[in-house]
């Protein structure tokens, strides 16, 4: 096995892993479905922490973005950006958790050495494990050394240390900023930029085990310097949760940011290695982040990391068909430029950043590292540390790349620059990719007549180098090779033929950006210029756009172009009826035949032989292989055709012509199938690919690839076991995790859907259908039915179709927790055609046993029969903390007790790999009792006041992994509060005691405490009770580490608080759950014993939480639109990330229509009901599909949607007898039926019926009465609109309908006819691998940009961007998310082209990754928009915005807040190029959507009033002008005060118009009074500029500049040292006080939270 994995490691870099160029590592929704995710990436934003005035908060929205931006950050050349003071309340992107973070204390009035040479780092490797002892011994090295280091002054005294001079010639090395893991900055910036990249050189990074990485660039690169030790921190300065005792994670070398078609990897730094590192991801990120996607290799199945190496390759083979790293070459020269002209800053953060760190007694993290399991219990363990610390590497890499001259037979010789990096295959790959020569497969690369492997790295070739001359040489073609070659050729014809996207086929998916562009966007992001003046933009939005229209036309949704067909190179090209050659022409070299029929009606056919294509004299009846006079031999085929085809060389040069111009990411394929609900008429091309996959079970070119059918459990278990040690291996790793898992998930659906369709033998066919199992490509498909009463006591089928998904959670879960020797299975949920289908990874020997004999932990009967296993125990206790699961005892069918440290339906089996296995993970989350009620069992009375518990149908309701973390740190919370509280009380109470004796010296301790608290009250806060949760943390870590003496009374407060929170441990805070409690036919041996009792009390609170807490915040965040979801799959997603299930979706609509805001949470409501509505309708239309065969699909789907959404009130089903009408009777074969036996019976339901269904449904799942007869009835009821719920039902069920107009009113004749209905998806649920170093980063960054550093910020996104790029491949969500978070950076620091760029990407990938009409889509064509306008395309962004109100309206319609937003955006964008009137119904209906949504005395609405005067300014309509001015007046006034800047802005405002009105009379009465005498003076009528709309385009889209004077700066410094001081003193002051507690530092202040930075020059001169 381990040569096997060795090999394969080498293959994975090549085939399944080969990097994506990070040029196009360009969500969402919301990247990261962790708990954060609305206030991390998603529509619900960033606030700074900068304090100003209340006006600023509420005018901006928050948009998902900064809505306060410091311009000095701007100007910034340091990299830093200065902070005000702000409330911790403003910084809404933080992590979530950040209260209970502790960070480094006791260092923020320390001057720190920032820069040393490299020969005193020799000197300075230090042994201390004390961050400060650490370092001061480091100085002391330095400073004997003799050079004179870079000072920082971050105590704030400019007079305190020695002259800032540099050292002794060297290139100084900079310590990176520390700061603490929650991404607080302790007060250590670099003030300069670490290394420039204009000086070409070598790079050594030493990776400091457990603290920040040293980076220097060395004079001579054979010095290998010792790497000095920075710890973790010291113990009592930060307390370390019990995951992440490892410390924090090293960061690697900032990266370069990304740019568009970068060499597939240039660069240097992704090979260099890092010191080892804990991979310590929390639990909740991990297992909630919810990606979606796959990497977008080209090769659409690459080489099993478990396969042996591949045969040699014939010096011809070509590393893979065409794939996006063919894309990566594209303008590399310019990239390679642009690399090597960026600097780089030094960044502050380790990876670990942005995730909360807390204590040793909370919980430890679900996503942490294996070792970091087995470590925590080590964390004062210096020693064993420090042997996994030292282990350190240094890597030189060269980082120049060069260019080579490239000789490709048949054209000019051509330079293409590459990097030492790069693998030969990728130089194909470019070759494959480039217009002029896509159309070669077989050939090698030479170099003076030696051939190159295609897997060596160019730096590893001798004399590969500048200027090299590389020659192309076609090579002997085999059957294989002539195979691809013909599908390459295929895929090039195609490569602008939008079908496969419309039927969903081989990832790819639509894009319409391009449409609305126009070509304005360049591929740089640059505008291609064109006349620009203001009359020739055409601004005139269609009928259907205007607001108050009814219409919602569905046309649109996919506009066509022009040239709806493609241009056509050939008419027929396939396999030809001869094929194979017989033998005695397979001996004069033919491999295969085609047979082609030209646009000139001209039939041919071609002989594939070993030489190349050649045309041969058989034609459709008769076979004579020898060569025609003329033969055209030719290496290509392509060059083949054109010989014979002057239409096929025109229209084949032109084709590549427009598939090179088109933008990369409209061309790779997406992570995961992403399927379209409406489709226009394609038609059906023949097609040989095509007609040769559909009959294989292999995927795509999988059949070219060594070991033939994959063995897909070994690739997903050997991935796993790839080694993680180090950054590097981590990105390999994840990589190859990443790419098998979406292998395996386009297998098994493509499998599914093959079972369902009765096209896989079952291998149990004598069993009845429902009860049949299949194999097909090496994996297991069961159907969702209960088979043998297996869940008879949990509710049937009902039970058996929910278990695959709660089993699928189990998988995510133990996953994120990644423990190594604990394996799960490949598992993918599939629901097609009413069937659910679970497909598996198959355990190597479990088909040979008897289950019972396989078994060895668990139970295969629910708890009747019991058994444990040593090894099982060992590995799921490791897995206990992080899932929060109590180990515990159960009693089996024999009394005998037996200890589980999961539920009991967990199965352990080892395979005849010897790999410990567990599946049936079902209930790995404790029973959610809202839904499960148990007799002599009463819930809290919250739970009872909302009428809970409730039956539900079935009873494997479990609550969500959010919910078990959020409950967790809901009583972490409550823990820190009751010991901080009681521990107040007991030195309030010690006080008064020793306050009535005098002590030895005659002093009082009154006069004590006076003297220690004078410094505390000079802030005139009280500091006592924050002091008190820092004792309370210090006493917790000092009893779980039990590495002091702690006072008794003292721990008595923490150990009584733990037992009141419900700790499972005395010594530690640890909450967990039984998931076995009130589970049927599990049996305990004491039923009354008090942890029993405890653990059932633990449940009921959990579900109390759920309603009494999560359900009001919910709709809280929803009232203050920090939660904006536009249709059903946003709220869903809103509702999982709390930690509240679907089925509690009644109680929230019910909630919210008795809110008291129940107009600001009308949307709500009506997404709630639809929701309900249409998740009813789904569960009927499941059952109904299942009474369906498979001629009479269409037919029956069209009649389900008329009953559901027609108003025709008698819709008829045709029974599918038309088409084939047969004069002879006979009786036909019966088919295989999963369904009823009256496969007639959908034909009957009536829309009465169906209604009646639903409102049942809606009634018996949801508790929620519609008490609706029809569609009409719920539309008019509810004021929903049924396009929407079309939208709704089809995804949600996988219809695709025609794209056309329907009538849904029409009382006479149905909406839907069978033609219609083009086809049924595959709805699929699956893990999604994360790349958590980069998920790392870019929180990181988000932290860095919250706290007002955007440069450094935004170097940390690029890195994440980098990092996610490198693990996913160039599309995937997540990388959406980098990029618009970039885009905005960009925008913010004033590189508008950069921010086009990037959110041109960000719009494209989202709409192929999510889908063009996801709501995620409709915010990035808004942000484009904007950035469209500030680069002067002005149509551009209209049609843009334009394009994001009608998916608005058709995803949900016009009352939504958002849609109060981009009308303000439209009419600005209208008001700036003088469409007034048009301008005022924009603005004017945005003004009315503000104020139903936030109060007619809102500031938005104030500034919606100032909007709408401005434009009536503009059309000299001054009374209207004035009445709204005077509104908007009123409001600043009434909110803000008469002092406010607003206010006063509003009351200039309004003199302004009054004297222009009163002007205006004055003339119009001169007018009147002299006539055609009348002296006129000219009036001032302001037509806005193109500045005054771009400001009030940023506030309201949440960003607002504020200019710092000098004075502004000066006050900050002064504020920053007061703080300081202040901050000194209370630590001095606790000290004195308290000898026998040594409490922690107080950096839980308010004041703490800000980072105080040093103002730099640069920006005061700002």
């Amino acid at each position: 096995m381990g040569s096997s994995v060795s090999a394969c490691c080498r293959l994975l870099v090549g085939l399944i892993l080969r990097r994506q160029p990070e040029g196009w590592s360009d969500e969402g929704r919301p990247l990261l479905t962790d708990s954060r995710r609305e206030r991390c990436a998603a529509p619900s934003g960033f606030a700074f922490p900068v304090k100003t005035e209340p006006a600023a908060s509420e005018e901006c929205p928050a948009r998902g973005y900064p809505d306060i931006i410091l311009s000095s950050a701007i100007s910034s050349n340091s990299g830093k950006s200065l902070t005000l003071e702000s409330a911790a309340s403003k910084t809404q992107g933080a992590p979530d958790n950040v209260d209970r973070d502790c960070s480094l204390s006791g260092l923020e009035d320390a001057c720190v050495n920032s820069g040393m040479c490299l020969t005193a780092l020799k000197l300075a490797s230090s042994t201390s494990d004390d961050l400060p002892s650490a370092l001061e011994e480091i100085m002391k090295r330095v400073k004997d050394h003799g050079c004179q280091p870079r000072v920082w002054h971050a105590c704030g005294k400019s007079d305190c240390c020695a002259d800032d001079g540099l050292c002794c010639g060297e290139t100084p090395l900079k310590i990176a900023d520390i700061t603490d893991v929650r991404g607080k900055s302790i007060g250590w910036e670099s003030p300069s930029e670490l290394v420039s990249r204009d000086q070409e050189g070598d790079f050594v990074q030493l990776a400091q085990r457990g603290g920040e990485g040293f980076n220097s660039k060395p004079e001579a690169t054979e010095s290998q310097p010792d790497a000095g030790s920075v710890t973790e921190g010291h113990r009592h300065g930060r307390l370390v949760r019990g995951g992440d005792a490892a410390g924090p994670v090293p960061c690697p070398w900032p990266q370069r940011p990304p740019e568009l078609s970068i060499p597939a990897d240039p660069r240097p730094e992704r090979a260099r290695a890092e010191g080892k590192q804990a991979d310590s991801a929390p639990g909740r990120n991990a297992s909630r982040r919810k990606g979606q996607g796959e990497p977008a290799d080209g090769n659409a199945a690459g080489t099993p990391p478990a396969s042996p190496p591949p045969p040699p390759r014939s010096p011809g083979q070509p590393a893979a068909p065409e794939g996006d790293g063919a894309l990566s070459r594209i303008g590399q020269r310019e990239s390679l430029r642009k690399r090597r002209k960026r600097k780089r800053l030094p960044h502050s953060v380790g990876c670990e950043e942005a995730h909360s760190s807390g204590m040793p007694l909370v919980n430890g993290d679900g996503g942490h590292d294996h070792s970091e399991v087995e470590n925590h219990k080590e964390k004062d363990d210096g020693e064993t540390r420090a042997d996994d610390g030292n282990e350190q590497e240094v890597i030189v890499i060269q980082d120049t790349g060069f260019t080579v001259k490239m000789h490709v037979p048949g054209i000019e010789p051509f330079d293409l620059q590459v990097s030492p990096q790069e693998m030969v295959q990728e130089i194909h790959q470019v070759l494959m990719d480039r217009e002029d020569t896509c159309h070669r497969t077989c050939f090698s690369l030479q170099l003076d007549g030696n051939v190159l492997d295609n897997f060596s790295e160019l730096k590893s070739i001798e004399g590969l180098q500048e200027g090299s001359n590389l020659k192309v040489v076609e090579e002997p073609y085999t059957v294989r090779e002539a195979r691809i070659h013909v599908r390459h050729i295929r895929d090039l014809l195609k490569s602008l033929d939008p079908s496969d996207s419309y039927n969903g086929v081989d990832c790819n998916s639509l894009s319409f950006l391009s449409m609305f562009t126009e070509g304005d966007l360049g591929d740089t992001g640059k505008r291609k210029r064109k006349g620009s003046e203001l009359e020739q933009i055409d601004c005139t939005p269609p009928e259907h756009i205007l607001p108050g229209s009814k219409d919602r036309p569905l046309l649109f949704l996919q506009p066509q172009t022009k040239d709806v067909k493609p241009l056509q190179c050939l008419k027929v090209l396939t396999m030809s009826g001869w094929n194979p050659p017989p033998g005695n022409r397979k001996m004069h070299g033919d491999l295969m035949y085609l047979y082609v029929v030209t646009m000139e009606d001209r039939h041919v056919s071609i002989t594939a032989s070993t030489r190349g294509f050649y045309v041969n004299q058989s034609t459709a009846y008769s076979f004579n292989p020898k060569p025609a006079n003329p033969s055209f031999l030719s290496h290509s085929l392509v060059e083949l055709l054109s010989q014979i085809s002057p239409i096929f060389k025109k229209n084949f040069a032109a084709l590549q012509k427009k598939r090179v111009q088109r933008h990369p990411f409209e061309r790779i394929a997406t992570p995961f199938q992403v399927y379209s609900w409406t489709a226009p008429t394609v038609e059906h091309a023949m097609d040989c690919v095509r007609a040769e996959d559909a009959y294989t079970s292999r995927l795509g070119y999988e059949e070219h690839i060594p070991g033939q059918t994959r063995d897909w459990n070994e690739e997903l278990q050997t991935t796993r076991e790839l080694p993680r040690k180090n950054l590097p291996e981590r990105l390999l790793r994840e990589r190859a995790i990443f790419k098998v898992h979406s292998d395996f998930a386009a297998a098994a659906t493509r499998g599914a859907m093959a079972v369902i369709d009765g096209n896989v033998m079952a291998i149990n066919p004598g069993e009845e259908t429902k009860m049949q199992m299949f194999i097909w490509n090496n994996i297991f498909f069961s159907l969702g039915f209960d088979v043998r009463d297996h869940y008879k006591d949990f509710g049937g089928d009902n039970a058996a179709y929910v278990a695959p998904t709660n089993d699928l959670n189990g998988v995510r879960a133990y996953n994120a927790v990644d423990v190594e020797g604990l394996y799960t299975l490949g598992t993918v949920v599939v629901d097609y055609r009413g069937y659910r289908v679970t497909a598996q990874s198959i355990i190597p020997g479990i088909l040979e046993r008897e289950q019972e004999q396989s078994v060895i932990y668990g139970s295969i009967d629910f708890g009747k029969t019991v058994v444990s296993h040593p090894k099982y125990l060992e590995l799921l206790e490791k897995t206990a903390r992080p899932l929060k699961i109590q180990k515990h005892n159960v009693l089996n069918d024999k009394n005998e007790e037996v200890e589980l440290c999961s539920s009991v339906e967990c199965k352990g089996i080892i395979g005849n790999d010897s790999r410990h296995y567990i599946l049936d993970l079902l209930r790995t989350f404790p029973p959610d009792l809202n839904f499960l009620p148990v007799e002599g069992e009463e819930l809290p009375e919250e739970c009872s006041k909302m009428g809970f518990p409730k039956e539900h149908r079935h009873r494997l309701s479990c609550l969500r992994q959010e919910l078990i973390e959020a409950f967790v740190e809901h009583r972490y919370l409550v823990f820190m509060k009751l010991a901080a509280l009681q521990l107040m009380q007991q030195k309030a109470n010690k006080q008064e005691k020793d306050c009535a004796a005098v002590t030895e010296n005659g002093s009082s301790c009154v006069t004590k405490a006076v003297e220690n608290n004078k410094t505390v009250s000079e802030d005139g806060k009280a500091e006592e009770n924050l002091s008190g949760l820092d004792q309370a943390r210090d006493l917790a870590e000092s009893i779980a580490s039990e590495d002091r003496a702690v006072d008794p009374k003292s721990k008595e407060v923490i150990l009584n608080a733990y037992k009141a929170v419900g700790s499972v441990s005395n010594t530690s805070f640890d909450i967990r759950f039984n998931p076995d409690i009130f589970s049927p036919g599990v049996r305990f041996h004491d039923s009354n014993s008090e942890e029993l009792h405890k653990q059932k009390q633990l449940l009921k609170d959990a579900a109390a939480f759920l309603v009494s807490c999560q359900i009001p915040s919910l709709i809280k965040d929803c009232v203050d639109h920090t939660v904006l979801p536009m249709d059903g799959a946003t709220l869903a997603e809103a509702m999982h990330q709390r930690g509240i299930n679907i089925r509690y979706l009644a109680k929230i609509v019910e909630l919210v229509s008795k809110s008291l805001a129940q107009q600001q949470l009308d949307h709500i409501y009506k997404l709630g009901v639809t929701e309900i509505i249409t998740r009813s309708a789904k569960h009927i239309f499941k059952i109904y599909l299942q009474g369906v065969e498979l001629s009479g699909l269409s037919v029956a789907i069209s009649h389900f949607l008329n009953c559901f959404l027609s108003s025709f009130p008698n819709p008829i089903a045709h029974l599918p007898t038309d088409e084939l009408v047969s004069k002879k009777k006979r009786n036909k074969r019966k088919p295989r039926h999963l369904g009823n036996a009256d496969n007639t019976a959908w034909a009957s339901t009536t829309p009465v019926e169906l209604w009646k269904s639903i409102s049942n449904e809606t009634r018996n799942y949801f508790s929620f009465s519609i008490d609706c007869e029809s569609v009409d009835q719920a539309i008019e009821k509810y004021g929903l609109q049924k396009i929407s719920l079309l939208r709704e039902i089809c995804v949600k069920s996988g219809i695709q309908i025609l794209l056309k107009e329907y009538n849904f009113d029409s009382r006479h004749r149905p909406t839907f006819t069978e033609e219609d209905i083009l086809n049924i998806f595959p709805v699929v649920k699956h893990v999604n691998p994360k790349a958590s170093d980069a998920f790392h980063f870019f929180q990181s960054g988000q932290a860095k940009v919250q706290q007002g550093f955007l440069k450094e910020g935004c170097e940390l996104i690029n890195e994440a961007l980098n990092l996610f790029n490198n693990v996913y491949g160039a599309m995937h969500v997540e990388i959406c998310a980098c990029l618009r978070l970039l885009a905005r950076l960009n925008y913010i620091m004033g590189d508008y082209n950069e921010a086009l760029s990037n959110q041109q990407k960000a719009v494209l990938m989202s709409e192929r990754a999510l889908g063009v009409d996801h709501p995620n889509t409709i915010q990035e064509y808004m942000h484009l928009a904007l950035y469209c306008f500030a680069n002067g395309q002005l149509s551009t962004a209209l049609k843009l915005l334009y394009r994001s109100r009608y998916l608005l309206l058709l995803v949900y319609g016009e009352d939504h807040p958002e849609m109060a937003l981009l009308d303000s955006n439209i009419g600005l964008v209208l008001h700036g190029v003088m469409e007034y009137d048009l301008a005022l119904r924009f603005l004017e209906n945005a003004l009315a959507i503000n104020g139903k949504y936030h109060g007619a005395k809102s500031l938005k609405v104030a500034l919606s009033h100032h909007l709408v005067a401005r434009v009536y300014e503009s059309k000299a309509e001054f009374r209207s002008a004035l009445q709204h001015e005077k509104d908007g007046y009123t409001i600043y006034k009434n909110q803000l005060g008469d002092n406010h800047e607003k206010t006063k802005e509003s009351s200039e405002y309004l003199k302004y118009l009054t004297q222009q009105a009163v002007a205006l009379q004055r003339t119009m009465n001169e007018i009147y009074k002299n006539g055609s005498n009348a002296s006129i003076l000219p009036l001032k009528f302001t037509a806005p500029t193109m500045a005054s709309v771009l400001e009030q385009l940023n506030v309201i889209n949440g960003i607002l500049f504020i200019p710092l004077s000098q004075k502004d700066l000066e006050n900050l410094k002064a504020e920053v040292e007061r703080r300081q001081q202040l901050q000194g003193a209370v630590r001095s002051a606790e000290r004195e006080e308290s000898t026998e507690e040594k409490v922690t530092e107080p950096c839980h202040t308010k004041e703490k939270s800000q980072p105080t930075v040093e103002p730099s020059t640069e920006q005061a001169s700002a």
